[in-house]
């Protein structure tokens, strides 16, 4: 079953408008200006279909770097409390972005994840939901399982390096290199997961990404991954 969306048309939510590519290209020029961006993997992203980028969360630098290195387009999530930042969100709404209500279960939100996924579009997702301030991963919060299984769309874990450094090395006038590496897709088991299976399964989510970053990022996933291989499928 498809859902319509009512913020943004079919087009742009499966190919972007060209408000999003003409944005997409300005923050590949201003990355590429300021720092080395690395991108590795992206060819196993799908290139049709609903489908989740489930990435770490470092800084505000993160959403356009998966932007940047999709090579569809992506519905992102932004803070509901940004939207009173003009230039901002003039940004974010050209990407048909997805308010949230952070610190509480935002069901308009997840609706509106949930209309993205089933018309066959792409969504970004931190399950984190806020950056890390130790720059390691925290525990992962339930939405990316809930959004996974119940549209029944692969999730294909990232892992960003370097957004974190934005002021250390501008500030000494150092070039930031920056990296994004994409895994391999996945999926949750289709249906209605409930309590500690959805809690089981964005851990699961939470291993992946940590499975594709140094060592040092991994947080409360490091003794999970162990020396870093990746760990066991769903399906």
């Amino acid at each position: 079953m498809t859902m319509e969306v009512d913020w943004a048309t079919k087009e742009e939510i499966l190919y972007g408008s060209p408000a999003y590519w003409r944005l997409v290209r300005m923050m590949r020029f201003l990355y590429n200006l300021v720092g080395k961006v690395e991108i590795v993997g992206a060819e196993k992203i799908p290139r049709e279909g609903g489908v989740i980028i489930a990435i770490n969360h470092l800084g505000r630098l993160d959403t356009p770097l998966v932007a940047i290195a999709s090579p569809r387009k992506l519905t992102p999530f932004g803070a509901a409390k940004y939207r009173s930042w003009p230039i901002f969100r003039q940004l974010m709404e050209a990407a048909n972005v997805i308010w949230v209500q952070r610190g509480e279960i935002d069901r308009e939100a997840l609706q509106k994840a949930l209309a993205v996924l089933r018309l066959g579009g792409g969504l970004g997702i931190a399950p984190e939901g806020t950056r890390s301030p130790t720059r390691a991963l925290q525990r992962g919060k339930e939405g990316v399982a809930y959004l996974a299984s119940r549209a029944d769309v692969p999730i294909v874990p990232a892992g960003v390096t370097g957004t974190e450094r934005l002021k250390d090395d501008l500030g000494r006038l150092r070039r930031m290199h920056m990296r994004i590496v994409f895994g391999e897709p996945f999926r949750l088991p289709a249906g209605r997961l409930r309590g500690d299976e959805l809690t089981e399964a964005a851990d699961l989510v939470m291993r992946k990404i940590a499975a594709l970053l140094p060592p040092a990022y991994r947080g409360v996933y490091a003794e999970a991954v162990g020396g870093g291989g990746v760990p066991q499928d769903v399906r």
